[in-house]
């Protein structure tokens, strides 16, 4: 088999317990969304057989747009979950039922983004769909690059990686910015989107996930394959929104560990 296939290809055989668990909604979204989006945008998908078919396994993306987080899903030869804004969930009326619908049926999972005890919530509930054996994309960058550059990786991704010792799927998007770009309502049907799936990684060799140094070596081998897909300028630093006041300057500056 190429290493490159188009979507418009026949699906690898799925993990039957996998697709059950993930859900009637989402099994019906996948069936319906995936044929959809291989006919309109026909991505181009490299490294399919780099992914295990079975099992709990760490998709790890670069993050340019909205829509990468049905890209993944869609290019993917598996069920994916990712986390969304529980705010995605919880809107009332037609116009909540459907967009909570529509995130249902891409496999994602609400969550309430923020730090500390928030993102600690987000990890443990990743943590416990991989214990169940299911595939999760995150985004070591931690929020979409707006310029198009890769940032430096949060260890998150590789904390997590290191508790489960789930593989790591390095994932290189490219184009989805071209797509949907940030503020853009609708995506753009004129451009092409390739993913590419990298060999997965196994970061054991760094150490225990207890270990600082550990999760930043390996958060360092994440972004290197992620680079190493997308061809991406390096921005070599995090990717955070301007701190607002002196109080988030001063904890900016001083060197810590970004989750």
């Amino acid at each position: 088999m190429s290493s490159e296939q188009s979507m418009e290809s026949d699906p690898a055989p799925e993990d039957e317990h996998t697709t059950r668990h993930a859900g009637f909604v989402y099994s019906l979204g996948r069936t319906a969304v995936t044929p959809i989006a291989r006919m309109i945008y026909r991505p181009r998908v490299e490294g399919r057989e780099n992914v295990p078919r079975s099992g709990p396994v760490i998709f790890a993306s670069n993050h340019l747009s909205f829509i990468d987080s049905i890209a993944i899903p869609v290019a993917a030869p598996r069920p994916v979950q990712f986390l969304a804004k529980s705010s995605y969930f919880e809107g009332t009326g037609m116009k909540g039922t459907l967009m909570r619908t529509f995130f249902q049926s891409i496999g994602a999972v609400p969550v309430k983004r923020g730090a500390g005890q928030a993102a600690l919530d987000a990890l443990d509930q990743q943590r416990k769909l991989l214990d169940e054996g299911l595939a999760v994309a995150l985004y070591p960058e931690g929020t979409r690059s707006t310029d198009g550059r890769l940032y430096k990786g949060r260890t998150g991704v590789a904390f997590l990686a290191l508790q489960t010792g789930a593989p790591v799927v390095p994932v290189g998007l490219i184009g989805t910015d071209r797509v949907m770009p940030v503020g853009a309502s609708l995506p753009s049907m004129r451009e092409r989107v390739t993913v590419r799936f990298g060999e997965p990684l196994d970061l054991s060799v760094h150490g225990p996930a207890a270990s600082g140094k550990a999760r930043r070596l390996a958060t360092d081998e994440i972004m290197a394959a992620i680079h190493g897909l997308s061809g991406q300028e390096l921005a070599g630093i995090y990717n955070e929104p301007p701190a607002q006041g002196p109080i988030e300057k001063i904890k900016q500056a001083l060197p810590h560990e970004r989750r």
